[in-house]
């Protein structure tokens, strides 16, 4: 099982994660073990961490995710102002931001920054490699915002063995080859499903459909729009506050739609 993660401090002070379900007796156990044991340290450096394989997903309304793993935190399109009445802005360290598209619902980079984490910044098409995960974007379309066409970036990441796909502003409902062939097995996928420059409930569902996901993300919508899409996909799941999960928990998954509460 997974369980979210506390923070509790050694005698020194330092912090070290356990699960809220550890035994209490194994949480003081190893505070008073760790000055004398050695721990591997983490992406900072500052904070010997025990990693857990739980990842750990939040929604923060209308394209906004946090997806944390052990030390590593990913925001996906951080809203710079709220999309829609749902949608906030949060502010936490980031240690890789990616943005889909340069409109201020999804580029609030600057809110990301905080302590000694400054996150690296990916807003475009491309390879990309940092703090051991590679990141590959590819260039597809949206007309976002009432523009014209303009660069939409598709964000696929794979995070100790589970694959990532974020749509990110997307309308085209159909996407080339060339796209499938660049992606890998996608077990999350984050979909848009509120119409008005990105997909509309009918296309979401049908293109999610053509990357045989384990879990789909409905993302960028409304009551009406969430309703519907809900409905195209013939599933009424219950609202929950974070997707947490091992990669060991999709097996047998397909399609399985999973909608979270805004936190």
């Amino acid at each position: 099982r997974c369980f979210p993660l506390d923070p509790v401090r050694n005698p020194a002070g330092e912090s070290i994660l356990f699960s809220r379900e550890s035994e209490p007796a194994l949480r003081l156990s190893f505070a008073r073990m760790y000055t004398s044991m050695k721990i591997s340290y983490g992406v900072d450096t500052r904070y010997p961490i025990l990693y857990t394989d739980c990842m750990v997903i939040t929604y923060y309304g209308g394209q906004f995710f946090k997806v944390q793993h052990g030390d590593l935190t990913i925001a996906y399109n951080p809203s710079g102002e709220p999309l829609n009445e749902d949608a906030r802005i949060a502010r936490f360290g980031a240690d890789i931001a990616l943005v889909s598209l340069n409109h201020p619902h999804f580029n609030g980079v600057a809110n990301l920054a905080y302590g000694e984490k400054k996150p690296f910044v990916v807003n475009g098409p491309g390879e990309y490699e940092t703090k051991g995960v590679y990141i590959k974007g590819l260039e597809t379309s949206t007309k976002y915002g009432g523009a014209d066409s303009r660069i939409n970036t598709l964000y696929y990441v794979s995070v100790e063995g589970v694959g990532l796909c974020f749509l990110g502003a997307l309308d085209a409902p159909q996407l080339g080859e060339k796209v499938y062939d660049a992606i890998y097995d996608v077990d999350i996928l984050f979909v848009p499903v509120g119409g008005n420059g990105v997909l509309t409930p009918a296309e979401a569902l049908k293109l999610s459909l053509t990357f045989s996901p384990k879990i789909i993300i409905p993302m960028h919508y409304d009551a009406a729009t969430l309703k519907k899409f809900l409905s195209e996909a013939g599933q009424d799941p219950a609202l929950q506050e974070k997707l947490t999960l091992k990669k060991k928990d999709l097996e047998g998954k397909e399609g399985e739609v999973v909608v979270l509460k805004s936190a």
